[in-house]
Parts: structure tokens; sequence; C-alpha cells
């Protein structure tokens, strides 16, 4: 959208500069006051033409004919890319809406269930928790605040305390929901979410080639440990930013979200 906008800025331009000039010349060529030289030059511009002023000077009837080409062709590039950019920040707006509805899909389906398992196996959570702590009042600075507080750290889960069997079938059982998220067009306007999406599917096809999760051998165990937590330290990043999202737009979703929030052991859908 940044040419619409050096487009609208220079039609803007050019149109106050023609009618800083067109009053100038107007006084001038016609001999008028300040105020009845704006007047016709504005009524030249947008072709009113009431008949009340008139140029009678050859200089001013070719002044006249210069505004006409010149002021309408600038006045009406400014309404056109105006209109435009409006249109099209409406489009984008859309766009936005539905991008972070498939993201709320996607949360309901696989990112909340996940981000709980990860959390419940995550043994320095402790010391992050009172920023993951999300309440109903948090206002837009709590959640910059928070995503401030957890930028530096890498959240990593003990592979060793993960029902890796489990995780592998709850996954499983999510794949057409994740393979219809990636081949969504709209999903790939969000980088960070796109990445994400990838590291969890990468994630269930690791663990979906191997038959015995319950005796791998330690590197292996480590592998698929890394496999885990790169998806994790991510989703934890998408879900600040969705939780914020819900409070602005959705606070019956929000309130919801509040109450399941996946880094509370104790939470419970059930209103208190």
């Amino acid at each position: 959208m940044s040419h619409l906008h050096f487009r609208l800025r220079f039609f803007l331009a050019a149109l106050i500069l023609i009618m800083v000039s067109g009053t100038i010349g107007f006084m001038f060529t016609e001999h008028l006051s300040l105020t009845d030289a704006f007047y016709f030059n504005i009524v030249t511009i947008a072709t009113v033409g009431y008949g009340d002023i008139y140029p009678v000077t050859q200089t001013g009837k070719m002044l006249a004919v210069a505004l006409i080409l010149l002021g309408t062709g600038a006045f009406l590039g400014v309404v056109a890319y105006a209109t435009e950019i409006m249109l099209s920040r409406h489009e984008l707006q859309a766009r936005h809406r539905k991008l972070h509805l498939i993201i709320g899909v996607y949360f309901s389906e696989v990112g909340t269930r996940l981000l709980a398992i990860c959390a419940q196996a995550d043994p320095s959570l402790a010391q992050f928790r009172e920023q993951l702590a999300i309440k109903d009042h948090w206002t837009e600075q709590d959640f910059q605040r928070a995503d401030k507080g957890i930028a530096p750290h890498a959240f990593k889960a003990d592979e060793a305390k993960v029902d890796l069997a489990e995780l592998r079938d709850f996954l499983a059982s999510r794949r057409q929901s994740l393979v219809a998220l990636l081949e969504n067009p709209l999903t790939l306007e969000q980088e960070n979410f796109t990445g994400h999406l990838q590291a969890v599917f990468h994630l269930t096809e690791e663990l979906s080639a191997r038959d015995d999760l319950a005796n791998l051998p330690p590197p292996d165990h480590k592998h698929l440990g890394g496999d885990l937590n790169r998806a994790y330290s991510s989703l934890v990043r998408q879900w600040l930013p969705y939780m914020a999202y819900l409070r602005h737009n959705y606070p019956y979703l929000y309130s919801l979200s509040v109450r399941t929030n996946p880094f509370n052991p104790e939470a419970s859908a059930t209103v208190q």
C-alpha cells in the first residue's frame, strides 16, 4: 500500500501547489482580493463556474484553462487514490480477521492442547507463570509487558516427562486439520504462524515414523525433544498475540480462553 500513499501525497502536493499558484495568479492578473481569487480558483478547479466571477484578461483566461486541465486532474487523482487506500485498508482488515479466525481454529484443534502438554513438562515454567497467567482485566500494556518478559527465554519441555505415544496419536488425529491450515493461502501471509505450523507438522511426521516410542535410544529421544521444543517455543509466542486479539475483538472467546489457560494447572472452563 506504500505506493498508493506515495501517489496520494504526490497528487495532494500538486493540488496544493496549483491552488496556491492559481490564487496568486488571479490576484495579479484579474486584480482580485485574496478571498475572491481563492474562491475563483476553487470554482474553476471544481468546474462549477457560477458566473459571478470570470476572467476578463487574456492571461487570466489562459490561467483558468490551465487550472481546469491541471487542477481537475490533480483533484481527481487525490479522490481516486484516497478511495483506493480506504478500500485497500478495508480489504486488509478483512484478511486479518480471516487470518485470526484460522489461528483461532488452530488453537481450538491443536494449539491449546499442545501447549498444555508441553507446559506440564516444562521444568522452568514456574519463573514465567506469572507473565502467562492472563486475567480478564488485562490491558494491551499487560500483554506487551508479558511478551517482553518472555522474549529472551527459550521454552523447553523435558521430553522424558512427555508421553510421546499419546502426543503422536493426538497430532496424528489432527493431521488433516494441519494440512488444511498449511494449504490455506491466507496462512502464508503470516510467516511466524506458517513457520510454527511447519514445526508442528514436522514433529507429527517424526513421531509417526517411529513404531516404538517407549524404547528409543537416548540420541533419538533427544532429537525428538528438539523437534518438540521448536514447536513449543514458537507456539508460546503465537499464543500471547492471539489472546490479545481475542480480548480486543471477541471478549466471550477471550473469557473462555482465560479460564482454560494451558499454563494454569488448575484451569477449568467452569465459571466459578
